[in-house]
């Protein structure tokens, strides 16, 4: 049977670096006990970069951005939002194909990723189009599914190779989450803000035996935590949820996987028999609690720590960001671990190798 490969992966952000001046704008908007904390709570966060398709406006301004689209106490209704998603998202989708730079000609099937907005015809018709993809490419879009939907869409382009290897599958991942910037000064609520960014990938999926190798797929929903991430449509555009209790739930899960009859996520091995782990990078407490559950070493997740550092959360590209970093140095996987959480709460995993 044939092993689907991640042959390359390419990678696109839009070019306003937005997170110093986030910080300022809700500091500024929140009173002197609460923008305290919420200053400290972001020089934790262990994000140094967030990039947007909105240009960041003045901290004390009226508007979150240079063009007045997030104006303070007028922010734009989920029509705007989507128009705006429309116009934006193919642009940075096609700029992160263009670092892949695939040949069209090739292409039989394509798999569109998004969370962030809806639009029809859809992102993949745009693509298709974009590229002159052949009118009998085949198309899937993969929704609103969060943070760990990259590895849906892997385990979807995996089935396709699996039943058909002479195909040639191109996964995109595209999310607009800075379009849906919430006019509130909950610290909550701005604290995860504080995580989220905008970032496309675009991965080709093949037989051929170059990058890295597809193994065993796995999901595990996590008990009594459904509510802990949410992900709602309201009138002011896509509304998150993140509990300050995501971390707990993900480590005691981890944990208790371990100890399971079917192994858990580990598939019944020890961690040190893992030599590359590419984990989401949801937040720096997120990573934390993998770590944890896992006894990790200080180390091991360097690779999706660098990712939060330099981008943020961008959902489900995210993970698409590690393994990515991880294809460009070259690295030598001989059993990696690869695993995103999202709504659920649950998690997604594959194991991968190099090819």
């Amino acid at each position: 049977m044939a092993i689907a490969h991640i042959n390359a992966i390419g990678t696109a952000n839009p070019p306003n670096d937005i997170h110093g001046a986030y910080v300022d704008l809700v500091a500024n908007r929140l009173d002197r006990r609460n923008a305290r904390l919420f200053r400290r709570m972001a020089g934790r966060a262990g994000i140094s970069h967030r990039y947007s398709v909105f240009t960041p406006g003045e901290a004390n301004g009226e508007s979150a951005d240079a063009e007045g689209f997030f104006r303070h106490g007028d922010y734009p209704g989920t029509r705007a939002r989507m128009d705006r998603y429309e116009a934006e998202a193919p642009a940075l989708a096609l700029a992160a194909i263009a670092k892949l730079a695939p040949d069209p000609a090739k292409i039989t099937h394509l798999i569109v990723c998004s969370c962030t907005g809806f639009t029809a015809p859809g992102l993949d018709q745009h693509i298709a189009t974009a590229m002159g993809l052949s009118a009998d490419v085949e198309r899937t879009v993969v929704g609103f599914m969060g943070c760990y939907a990259a590895v849906n869409s892997l385990r979807l382009a995996n089935h396709i190779i699996r039943s058909t290897p002479e195909a040639r599958v191109l996964v995109v991942n595209v999310e607009l989450c800075s379009l849906h910037f919430q006019d509130t000064s909950d610290l909550e609520k701005t604290l995860s803000s504080m995580l989220f960014a905008d970032g496309a990938t675009a991965a080709l999926v093949t037989a051929d035996q170059t990058g890295f190798a597809l193994e065993d797929f796995r999901a595990a929903a996590i008990a009594q935590s459904a509510e802990a991430i949410t992900w709602r449509i309201g009138d002011s555009g896509f509304d998150m949820h993140l509990s300050g209790e995501v971390p707990r739930h993900i480590e005691t899960a981890l944990k208790a996987g371990r100890d399971a009859a079917d192994g858990g996520l580990l598939r019944g091995e020890a961690p040190e028999r893992y030599d590359a782990w590419a984990v989401h990078a949801g937040g720096r407490t997120i990573l934390d609690a993998v770590e944890r559950g896992f006894d990790l070493p200080d180390d091991a997740l360097s690779p999706s720590r660098a990712v939060l550092d330099t981008f943020g959360n961008m959902s489900s590209a995210t993970l698409m960001f590690v393994l990515s970093s991880m294809l460009a140095e070259g690295r030598r996987v001989t059993r990696g671990m690869a695993m995103a959480f999202g709504p659920g709460l649950a998690a997604e995993s594959f194991r991968f190798r190099s090819a």
